[in-house]
């Protein structure tokens, strides 16, 4: 009887185990439909059948909670890049005027006029900027479709490459799933055996 209950035992862990097993592989597999023609029964893997819809909800998650507007206005409209767009504006404008005098134009001269426009530019530059930069932003963020992006992207992927990268993240939590229902298998297999052996 002990070699009975024994049984039972890793029958239901086997049962458990690859229970769970299947189920897992059943998310992303088969990847194309497959139909049973005597029943007419169609049957394909989760991510593959919705892979639209997952692709639309993730891109529609990461615009509204992962990527505001306010955030990227935030991230992008600091001091640190007034500068660089100053700066970058200092430079590009200066070279311009450098090529345009003409060359008979002393280099003491030609310093004393670029330096003068430089600090023009960089003071009118600075006011603009800081009064215009969140309106700039804003426009430029408002023209590119987040969602769009992040849903097409995701649909671009090969079905093999997703699912790669869906058990890299979280291969260690699937794999204590299998585990997991291994034991719970193996305890009904034994308490089935213990009733059997106490009722029976």
């Amino acid at each position: 009887m002990f070699a009975e209950i024994i049984i039972m035992s890793l029958v239901g862990a086997t049962i458990g185990w690859f229970t769970n097993y299947l189920a897992i592989k059943l998310i992303f597999r088969p990847l194309n439909p497959i139909r049973i023609p005597i029943i007419g029964l169609e049957f394909q893997g989760l991510v593959p059948k919705r892979r639209k819809e997952i692709a639309a909800s993730i891109g529609n998650t990461v615009e509204q909670e992962l990527l505001s507007l306010d955030e990227i206005l935030g991230h992008l409209n600091t001091r640190k890049n007034h500068s660089f767009i100053i700066k970058n504006i200092r430079t590009g404008i200066l070279r311009v005027i450098n090529d345009k005098l003409p060359s008979i134009i002393p280099q003491g001269i030609r310093n004393n006029i670029l330096n003068y426009v430089g600090d023009i530019i960089e003071k009118e530059s600075s006011s603009f900027i800081a009064q215009n930069m969140d309106r700039f932003v804003k426009e430029l963020v408002e023209t590119v479709d987040i969602s769009k992006l992040v849903e097409e992207k995701i649909n671009d992927f090969d079905l093999v490459e997703l699912e790669t990268i869906i058990l890299s993240l979280s291969g260690k939590e699937l794999k204590y799933i299998e585990i997991l229902g291994g034991l719970l298998g193996f305890i009904i297999g034994l308490f089935q055996g213990l009733l059997i052996k106490f009722f029976a």
